[in-house]
């Protein structure tokens, strides 16, 4: 596939773009800073400038599309993941208008060229745990898409107005148009450096809801994505089967979430959870940080 890839210079984008590469698809990055990939074409470019969406939706890839002579093809699919990607990195006003304003300009210039798959990165934020001023509890366990979305912060402020413009623009155009509520991100060698730290210490993750996603898996999750059509407007949440401390699921619910409905879960398994994505996209996720840290 042709692929226009937005923010694949980030820490989830730059796994993801190197995936979908791997798997032969030709990927044009859209970022403020270049990837640098060897099998990635970088364009610099503004997500909240819509002449400039439009332009690069409608450009050459890389010098070998001039040589047949007809045309600028046409992008297969559009994954959009450049944003502000947390709090306190910018005003918060500044975070919100360019999330909002650059998907917006991002989704809207791909519906009117007429790409009928888009997808894009919302956050775990959107539940209104991460981010909260104190402790906030999910509502029950485990915290499926269903589960309310009222955050109070501008980031993932930001991600839910971001889910409803996708949807309404799915909903005119009728294109597959799916939200990825992505988890704590995890690179490779962030395992080896973080995870003890985290299994001695649970309760930094609380405010993640003690879940990940590695970022390779990530990558798997928007190639099933990229595989399944015909689902139209689809949320999927974006985790690891596992949770990502040492502690028993039991144990986390007694310490950390008395009170809070929970179904019968296994001893390790997630409380953001993923079968949502498993059953309608035959997600799997391979990386376990258990295995990783025995090696």
């Amino acid at each position: 596939m042709r692929i226009l890839f937005t923010g694949g210079s980030g820490k989830a984008g730059r796994h993801t773009v190197a995936y979908l590469a791997e798997c032969g698809h030709r990927i044009v990055n859209v970022d403020k800073i270049p990837l640098g990939h060897p099998e990635v074409n970088d364009r610099v470019a503004d997500i909240t400038d819509a002449g400039q969406m439009f332009d690069v939706m409608a450009a050459y890839a890389g010098y070998d599309e001039l040589e047949p002579g007809t045309g600028v093809p046409a992008f297969d699919a559009v994954v959009h993941f450049a944003a502000v990607p947390r709090l306190l990195m910018t005003s918060d006003n500044e975070c919100y208008r360019v999330n909002t304003l650059g998907t917006y300009n991002v989704i809207d210039a791909a519906v009117k060229f007429g790409v009928r798959k888009i997808i894009f990165a919302s956050s775990e934020t959107t539940y209104g745990v991460c981010f909260a001023d104190g402790e906030r509890k999910p509502e029950y366990l485990p915290i499926d898409e269903a589960h309310p979305v009222v955050p109070e912060d501008s980031y993932a402020m930001s991600k839910v107005v971001n889910e409803v413009t996708a949807q309404s623009f799915q909903r005119r155009s009728g294109f597959d148009i799916y939200g990825l509520r992505i988890n704590n991100v995890i690179e490779p060698h962030e395992y080896e450096r973080d995870f003890p730290h985290y299994i001695a210490n649970p309760e930094v993750r609380r405010r993640n809801i003690f879940a990940y996603i590695d970022a390779r898996d990530l990558g798997q999750m928007v190639k099933c994505c990229l595989n399944t059509d015909g689902l139209g407007f689809q949320i999927f949440n974006v985790a690891n089967d596992e949770h990502s401390v040492e502690s028993s699921t039991q144990e986390l619910i007694e310490t950390y979430y008395q009170g809070v409905p929970a179904a019968d879960m296994t001893p390790t398994e997630t409380f953001f959870a993923n079968k949502k994505a498993k059953a309608l996209l035959g997600f799997q996720p391979q990386y376990r940080w258990r295995d990783i840290l025995k090696k």
